[in-house]
C-alpha cells in the first residue's frame, strides 16, 4: 500500500492495471470509544461546483441511481469501525470532473477530539492501494479527506486533508450547495423546499480543495488549493424545482436533519382467530436435512436479492459488485478436473455490457465451511475470470482472522476476492429496510417481510453465530478451579468467540431499534489483531472476565458488557454524565424519575472526581430517598453508573440456558428498561409567568 502525504497525488493506473471500482474507507478513533462522524461525497464539474443538489451524497441521499456512488455505512473493524464508500469510476458521468470525499461531525464536536483520522483506498478484490492519515486536525467540524479527478483521460487521486470550522453546511456551501440544518422534516427524500434568496452561502473556514488545469499535479509540491468562485453561476436547479401558490419559485434543498422513512401501516388480519396461520411464500416446516436447508436458504436469499434491488445492492456493493441488472442461479455445474463442481449459487451483475460474477458457498445450522470446497471454487473462479467467491454461514469473520484460508496462484494475473457474509448480517440488512428505512414499493416490502420470517424461523438454520466453540467449557472450568494460565491457546479461542458474539449482538440490536450499533475498541489503529487478542486472553486468565462495549447511536454513552466467570453473572451498564448546570440533589431526583419503570434491582452508583468511590444502591432503595446518591463530603459528582446483573448461562450454544442467550437477553432488557427511558425527554415548552410574559423554560428530564 502506498502511503501519501497531504497534497500528494497519484494516478490510479499506476496502482492497478484496471481500476474501475474503488472502495474508500474512512476511519477514526477516540479514547472513550464513542467519537463518530458522517461521511459525504460531492460530484463536481470543471468549475469545482456540483451540477445540482443531487450530486451531494450523505446519510439522507446515500446512493446514486446509476450506481456510481454508494455510501455503505459503518462496519466493525478490529480497531473500532470505519465508513465505506464505493465509487464506480467507469459509471461516472463525463460531466463529473472531480469527486470530493469528506466527513463531518455533529453539533459542536471537532475532529481534533478524534485520533487516527485515516483514508484508505482498496480495489474490487480488497487489495490495499493507498493510505493517507490526517495529522493536523484541531477545530474543524468537517474535513475533505481526498479527491479523485480526471487528468489526461485517466483518474488520479489527491490527498487533501482540508478542514472546515463551519461544518457540513459550510463545506457544502463552498461547492455550490445550500443546506437546511434544522427545518421540519416535511420531505421524505431528505430535500427541503424553500426560497433560494432566503439562505445566503455559508462561509467555510478553509478553501476548496479542487483545482483546475495543471494545478492538481503541482499540489504535490506544496501549492495551495484554489479557492472557489463564490460568484460563479449556480448549476441548474434540481428537477424537484416548483413554485409556491403565489408564483414564486421554490427549490428543494438537502436537509441535514436525518429523514424518517414512511413505512406501510400494518393491516388488520382477516383471520377468525389467532390459531389461523398466514400462508407463506417461503415455507420452512418441511425442511428435514442440512442439505435441504442449505439449498432452500440459498435459493430464497438469491431470489429476493434479484427482485429487490435495494436489498441486493446493499449486500453486494461491499464486495465490489457494480450497480446493474442482477440475476442469480443455484446448483450450477462447473467443470473442475475429473469431476464438475456445483457451488450453491452464482450471482451475476450486468452493467454496460460487462459482467461481474461471484460464486456462492452456503452453510446453515452452524455447519462449518470446508476449506477444500472453497479452494476449488476459488480456482474455478480464477480460471473462468470471475471476480469473487462469497461464503455464507452462521459464523462471523473477524478482521485478520479469516474463516477459510485459500491459496492463490501468483502466476495468474487475474485475482479472485474471497468475501464472507454472516446470516446475522443478512437479517440485519433486511430488518433495516423493512422496519426502519423503507423500500421502493409494497411488493418489495412484502418480499423482504417473507424473507425475514424465513430467516428467523427456528427450522431455517439461519440463526447466526450460535456456538462459543470447544474451548468454552475447558476455559470456564479452568477459571473455576484456578488452573487456567496466561498463554493458554484455548483462552485465545474464547476471546475470538466473544468478539464474534459482540458483533452479532450489535447487528441484532441495531436491526431491532433502527440505529447504528457498533462494538467499541479502545486500541489505536494499526495494533496487530492477534497480539491484541493474546493480551485479552491473558486478562481473561488472570481476572476471569470478558469485557466489551457497544456504541449505540443517540444513547447517552457506550453500553458496557462484562461476563464474570467467577460470579457467573453478566453485567450490563452505562455511565450517564452529570448535567453542566443545576444542583446535585436535582440531578439525583431527575434520574430516579426517568427510571420510574426500570427494574427495582437496577444498581445506581454515583461517580466522583479523581476516581473516588461514591454512594451506591439499588433503585428500589433509592426511589424514596434520591438524596442517598449524594456524597457526604465535597467531592464533585461527574456522573452516574447504572448496572443490571443477570445469571450467566452455563452452556456454549443457543439453548435457553446458554451463555449466548443470556448475553442477548441481558442487552435487550437493559436497553429497553434503562437506556430508552434515559433518552425520552419532552420538548421545550413555553410557560406564562404571572400572566405578564412567556418565557422558554427547559424541560425536565423526568
Amino acid at each position: 500500500m502506498q502511503e501519501m502525504v497531504k497534497g500528494a497525488n497519484v494516478a490510479l493506473s499506476s496502482l492497478r492495471d484496471q481500476v474501475g471500482s474503488i472502495m474508500v474507507h474512512l476511519s477514526w478513533s477516540s479514547e472513550s470509544g464513542d467519537g463518530d462522524a458522517d461521511v459525504s461525497v460531492l460530484l463536481l464539474d470543471a468549475r469545482g461546483r456540483v451540477r445540482g443538489d443531487a450530486d451531494f451524497y450523505f446519510y439522507n441521499n446515500p446512493a446514486a441511481a446509476d450506481g456510481s456512488v454508494q455510501l455503505l455505512g459503518k462496519t466493525p473493524t478490529d480497531a473500532g469501525s470505519e465508513d465505506r464508500i464505493t465509487l464506480d469510476l467507469a459509471a461516472m458521468p463525463e460531466t463529473v470532473d472531480r469527486i470530493a470525499v469528506a466527513a463531518s461531525r455533529y453539533g459542536t464536536d471537532r475532529f481534533g477530539e478524534l485520533d487516527d483520522l485515516r483514508l484508505r483506498l482498496t480495489d474490487a478484490e480488497g487489495e490495499q492501494l493507498v493510505g493517507f492519515t490526517v495529522t493536523d486536525a484541531e477545530q474543524e467540524r468537517a474535513i475533505v479527506f481526498g479527491e479523485f479527478y480526471r487528468r489526461g483521460g485517466e483518474w488520479k487521486f489527491r490527498a487533501v486533508g482540508q478542514g472546515y470550522a463551519s461544518g457540513l453546511a459550510g463545506l457544502a456551501g463552498d461547492f455550490g450547495i445550500e443546506v437546511e440544518d434544522d427545518a421540519p422534516d416535511n420531505h421524505p427524500d431528505g430535500l427541503a423546499s424553500d426560497h433560494p434568496d432566503e439562505h445566503p452561502d455559508n462561509d467555510a473556514a478553509g478553501s476548496q480543495p479542487g483545482e483546475t488545469g495543471d494545478a492538481a499535479d503541482s499540489a504535490a509540491a506544496g501549492a495551495p488549493p484554489a479557492a472557489p468562485d463564490k460568484d460563479a453561476t449556480r448549476a441548474d436547479p434540481d428537477p424537484g424545482t416548483g413554485s409556491e401558490p403565489d408564483g414564486r419559485p421554490t427549490t428543494r434543498r438537502p436537509r441535514t436533519a436525518r429523514r424518517k422513512a414512511t413505512l406501510p401501516k400494518p393491516r388488520k388480519s382477516l383471520a377468525e382467530n389467532d390459531s389461523w396461520r398466514s400462508s407463506r411464500l417461503f415455507p420452512v416446516s418441511s425442511l428435514k436435512s442440512d442439505r435441504e436447508r442449505e439449498a432452500r436458504a440459498t435459493s430464497v436469499l438469491l431470489s429476493v436479492m434479484s427482485q429487490v434491488p435495494e436489498f441486493g445492492r446493499r449486500l453486494t456493493a461491499g464486495f465490489g459488485a457494480p450497480a446493474g441488472r442482477m440475476e442469480a442461479f443455484t446448483e450450477v455445474s462447473l467443470p473442475h478436473g475429473d469431476a464438475p463442481r456445483r457451488p450453491d449459487g452464482v450471482i451475476r451483475v450486468e452493467r454496460a455490457g460487462k459482467l461481474w460474477t461471484a460464486l456462492v458457498e452456503t452453510k446453515t445450522n452452524g455447519n462449518p465451511l470446508k476449506p477444500e470446497q472453497v479452494q476449488d471454487y476459488a480456482d474455478i473462479a480464477t480460471r473462468r475470470g470471475y471476480e469473487a467467491v462469497i461464503t455464507l454461514s452462521n459464523d462471523v469473520a473477524l478482521e485478520g482472522s479469516p474463516l477459510v484460508e485459500i491459496r492463490t496462484d501468483g502466476r495468474r494475473k487475474h485475482k479472485v476476492a474471497l468475501w464472507h457474509l454472516s446470516w446475522a448480517e443478512v437479517t440485519h440488512q433486511a430488518q433495516m429496510l423493512v422496519r426502519h428505512e423503507g423500500v421502493g414499493n409494497t411488493a418489495h416490502y412484502w418480499l423482504l417481510q417473507e424473507l425475514l420470517h424465513y430467516l428467523q424461523h427456528d427450522n431455517s438454520g439461519c440463526h447466526g453465530f450460535q456456538n462459543m466453540g470447544p474451548a468454552w467449557v475447558p476455559v470456564r472450568n479452568g477459571i473455576d478451579d484456578e488452573t487456567l494460565c496466561p498463554g493458554d491457546p484455548r483462552a485465545v479461542e474464547v476471546v475470538g468467540s466473544w468478539e464474534r458474539l459482540i458483533r452479532q449482538v450489535s447487528l441484532r440490536l441495531g436491526g431491532e431499534i433502527g440505529r447504528r450499533v457498533l462494538p467499541v475498541q479502545r486500541t489505536r489503529r494499526g495494533t496487530d489483531p492477534h497480539a491484541r487478542r493474546l493480551a485479552l486472553a491473558d486478562e481473561l486468565c488472570t481476572d476471569g472476565r470478558l469485557q466489551a462495549a457497544l456504541r449505540v447511536e443517540d444513547a447517552p454513552g457506550p453500553l458496557s458488557l462484562t461476563a464474570d466467570f467467577r460470579t457467573a453473572r453478566v453485567r450490563t451498564s452505562i455511565e450517564v454524565p452529570a448535567p453542566e448546570q443545576g444542583y446535585p440533589l436535582t440531578w439525583a431526583k431527575r434520574l430516579v424519575r426517568q427510571l420510574a419503570d426500570a427494574p427495582a434491582d437496577l444498581h445506581v452508583e454515583t461517580l466522583l472526581a479523581d476516581n473516588q468511590a461514591g454512594p451506591r444502591g439499588t433503585l428500589e432503595r433509592l426511589r424514596p430517598e434520591p438524596a442517598d446518591l449524594l456524597p457526604s463530603g465535597t467531592a464533585a459528582i461527574t456522573g452516574f453508573r447504572l448496572s443490571l446483573f443477570k445469571g450467566m448461562g452455563n452452556t456454549r450454544g443457543t439453548a435457553e440456558s446458554s451463555f449466548i442467550r443470556s448475553v442477548d437477553d441481558a442487552v435487550d432488557r437493559f436497553f429497553t428498561s434503562v437506556v430508552l427511558p434515559l433518552e425520552r425527554r419532552p420538548a421545550r415548552r413555553a410557560t406564562v409567568v404571572s400572566g405578564a410574559r412567556a418565557e422558554a423554560q427547559p424541560a425536565t428530564t423526568g
